[in-house]
């Protein structure tokens, strides 16, 4: 699979054009086969001296995961006419599964779910792939996928089975950029686990008309470093990113060690609201209020040195001045 990819990859960064590969398989599935154990698997990247980081987050710019439909539309599944496939409703579900967790932690991923028809469900996959590589969706792609945060009451739960699902932490650091246009914002990002990291940056734009315009490229390590422009009226971000699944819904939850320590925000996306998205919500997590539109938790106002005396923010569920 590798060297396949590769080979496409190759024929890429040689086309003239505007270029998008779309897999249908990643390398981390090999993960979920039920003959490959953890060690077995830890094994196989020793030898070939590969990381983790490296073949989940820096290979691919985004995983787009399709439920299985023996997962909520199981009168389409049936294996007839597919000699590769064999497994019934309760297999392919477990193996589904298991798919969608080797993913967990990558930092863009979408999962679509079969509440919907299947025309729905195709036109979700190509929104989330417009969105994010930065073009805009025609009215009939969009699906009303909207970000939402939610402020935390700590501590996190403990790192166990019992207390929390499947999940992969991340070390991740923030900055923000020194901008000519006030309008602009400008941020670099690490991400890593075990000392691999990948590296991003994001502009934000509030002049292209009613709509915050966001775009965001992978960059390398030594374009980081060159990014040395950080802005003095801003923080550095420390955080910690919690990645998990949860009834079919893929969750990101900061926990902050500076500034703000002990702020715990969670975040996902989803085309839910009212009572439908609170019963998605993690019943393990002691959620104090949605924040989705409060700007006191924004990362840019998160991060700044400079603030109003007035300026307070909710720790822990006690409103405290901001420091």
């Amino acid at each position: 699979m590798i060297s396949i990819e590769r080979t496409f990859f190759t024929l890429a960064q040689t086309c003239k054009r505007n270029c998008l590969i779309i897999c249908d398989r990643g390398v981390m599935d090999a993960t979920a086969c039920m003959y490959m154990s953890n060690q077995c698997w830890q094994r196989f990247l020793r030898a070939n001296k590969w990381n983790t980081v490296d073949l989940r987050d820096n290979r691919y710019n985004q995983v787009i995961h399709l439920v299985t439909s023996a997962d909520g539309a199981e009168e389409y599944y049936n294996i007839e006419g597919n000699p590769v496939r064999t497994e019934g409703l309760e297999l392919a579900r477990e193996m589904d599964r298991k798919t969608m967790e080797a993913w967990v932690g990558h930092p863009y991923m979408d999962v679509i779910d079969n509440s919907t028809d299947f025309d729905t469900k195709m036109r979700k996959m190509i929104s989330a792939l417009c969105r994010r590589i930065g073009i805009e969706a025609s009215d009939r792609l969009q699906d009303e996928s909207h970000k939402i945060k939610f402020l935390v009451n700590g501590p996190p739960p403990s790192p166990s089975p019992i207390s929390m699902p499947p999940y992969q932490d991340f070390d991740v650091v923030h900055d923000y950029l020194i901008t000519s246009n006030p309008k602009i914002q400008s941020r670099i990002r690490k991400r890593g686990q075990n000392g691999n990291w990948s590296y991003q940056q994001t502009v934000r734009r509030s002049d292209a008309g009613s709509q915050m315009v966001e775009l965001r490229r992978q960059i390398t390590h030594r374009d980081y470093t060159l990014l040395a422009q950080r802005d003095d009226n801003h923080h550095t971000i420390y955080k910690t990113r919690r990645c998990f699944l949860w009834q079919q819904t893929y969750f990101q939850m900061d926990i902050y060690q500076a500034p703000r320590n002990g702020l715990i925000l969670l975040e996902a996306y989803t085309t839910l609201s009212g009572q439908a998205l609170k019963a998605k919500l993690p019943t393990f997590l002691n959620i104090v209020r949605e924040v989705t539109d409060d700007p006191e938790y924004s990362m840019f106002e998160l991060s700044r040195r400079l603030e109003s005396p007035k300026s307070r923010l909710c720790i822990g569920g006690v409103r405290q001045l901001s420091t």
